[in-house]
């Protein structure tokens, strides 16, 4: 991990940044076919950063004819596994070269406070491509039990060409969950960043050409969900889509491959993750740094935040108390403080929607917080509701707005949690072992961690049950599924031959 530097030397990076405008398709920069361009903003000063492309369907159709053709053509599809391997080795060490400008440029292009950037999304992103860079000549196919008379080849194979939608929670880390595996796998990758944030993304490209990526094989697109995204959920030569970001839009996937090509769909979407803490839970001063980190780690701003906490009453006061001890250390300001904890949401418009959750807690307890205390800022905030059914139980806030909902039972708990339209992960703090792996068990969530916040690591498959994910999962071998076709070879070894003369 880097040393942290001072604010002052993180504007100076900022400062002598080049930042890119243009989209990158078929090995290079281009301004959109229709010229048009958007201002991509910094979320902490509300200043304009740049303008960058904004693409359209014309530029998707661009890029999907040059991912095909280089799909087809076997420059990077049927390269040798240990080939493969190699260049995205390359890519990782190109990232570590320029690490500290890619964390400065995160932080700048998404409000994400520069320690987050620096001790985890940039070192992450880099762990991930490495990781499955290092797993592609290690899958092997398999042999089906056939007969003595057959041999039954199960193959895996590119699915081809991939959309990949991106969310601006995460966005360099989710861009490696994604072009990670697809190109581990030997797909040609159309990427689309949020439109809040599309520079990290665009610079990942530049440089995975450096490492030798072909030309065609990583095309990034700028723009707007209408413009760039659909366009790409419904163009008959995309063969597959992996989305991660609102259920809402995930819907529109599902809708865009229906109404097109039938193309393979994976989502990775919503949450409304319950973080159960029973009376029998050894160290409440560790369990509460676990809470505030899940609820209010990168702004409450991702999908398995720990936003609901679920408290046994026996220990609800001292449980609070020591929440709200550990919430007074994360400390709002500056992105670029190596000391903010809390940086700047996204945009104006999630900030508008995070403070009218606000005037939601004001009709509840509000046990701390409660205030926006700068433009685009919200203050941790923890509330207390009567029950599950209250508006902040239910949905999805997406900031860091912490709803603590006491209980009087373990199966109290557990229906509590489970009542809910969501189900990507959940926790259970508990010192019993049998109750903790009874609870996990019961509870509806694609990953669920015991005594303690997390979504497990790049060797387990992350994704979600219900309205929170379909079609597959990211990270681990698992998400290499997502990106290829099973073939099954049979060979007849019957000597007909033989078989004739006799």
């Amino acid at each position: 991990m880097a040393e942290l530097l001072t604010t002052e030397e993180y504007r100076a990076i900022a400062a002598g940044l080049d930042l890119p405008q243009n989209a990158f398709i078929d090995g290079g920069f281009r301004p959109a076919i229709g010229g048009a361009t958007f201002e991509t903003v910094n979320p902490a000063t509300g200043a304009v950063l740049t303008r960058v492309a904004a693409c359209g369907a014309a530029d998707v159709d661009l890029a999907v004819a040059k991912a095909r053709e280089a799909f087809e053509d076997g420059r990077w599809s049927r390269l040798p596994p240990g080939a493969r391997k190699a260049v995205l080795l390359r890519l990782a060490r190109l990232m570590e070269r320029d690490a500290r400008e890619l964390a400065v440029l995160e932080s700048l292009d998404s409000g994400k406070t520069i320690h987050d950037c620096e001790t985890v999304d940039i070192p992450e992103t880099i762990h991930v491509i490495r990781w499955h860079a290092e797993l592609i000549d290690k899958i092997y196919d398999q042999v089906a039990p056939a007969s003595d008379d057959h041999l039954a080849l199960v193959l895996r194979e590119p699915v081809g060409v991939v959309g990949l939608v991106l969310p601006w929670n995460f966005p360099l880390l989710m861009l490696a969950w994604k072009i990670a595996p697809a190109l581990a796998a030997g797909c040609a990758v159309i990427v689309k960043p949020a439109e809040d944030t599309p520079l990290t993304a665009l610079r990942v490209a530049e440089l995975a050409h450096e490492a030798g990526v072909p030309r065609g094989v990583l095309a990034v697109l700028p723009g707007t969900g209408a413009e760039v995204g659909e366009p790409l959920g419904r163009h008959p030569d995309v063969d597959m889509v992996s989305f991660t970001g609102s259920t809402a839009t995930g819907r529109r996937f599902l809708h865009y491959a229906a109404d097109s090509n039938l193309k393979e769909v994976v989502l990775e979407m919503g949450g409304k993750n319950p973080c159960i803490v029973l009376d029998d839970a050894e160290d409440l001063d560790a369990v509460a740094a676990h809470v505030v980190n899940g609820a209010f780690w990168n702004m409450g701003q991702n999908c398995s935040a720990a936003s609901r906490l679920i408290v046994h009453r026996a220990i609800r006061d001292r449980l609070i108390e020591r929440v709200k001890a550990h919430a007074r250390d994360w400390i709002t300001g500056d992105p670029l403080d190596p000391a903010t904890r809390v940086g700047a949401l996204i945009s104006a418009a999630h900030f508008a929607k995070v403070t009218g959750y606000l005037t939601a807690c004001a009709t509840e307890t509000v046990l701390m917080g409660g205030t926006a205390p700068a433009p685009g800022v919200v203050e941790p905030t923890i509330v207390e509701v009567t029950g599950n059914a209250a508006r902040l139980a239910r949905e999805e806030i997406f900031g860091p707005i912490l709803t603590v909902i006491p209980v009087a039972s373990f199966e109290e708990a557990i229906a509590v949690a489970n009542d809910t339209d969501y189900g990507l992960a959940a926790s259970i703090f508990t010192a019993n072992g049998k109750r903790a792996l009874r609870g996990a068990r019961m509870l509806r969530a694609g990953t669920v961690t015991v005594n303690s916040f997390g979504e497990g690591d790049i060797t387990t498959p992350f994704g979600g049950y219900r309205q929170s994910g379909f079609g597959g999962r990211d990270n681990g071998i698992h998400a290499h599924d997502q990106y290829t076709q099973l073939k099954t070879i049979w060979l007849d070894l019957t000597d007909h031959a033989d078989t004739a003369l006799d």
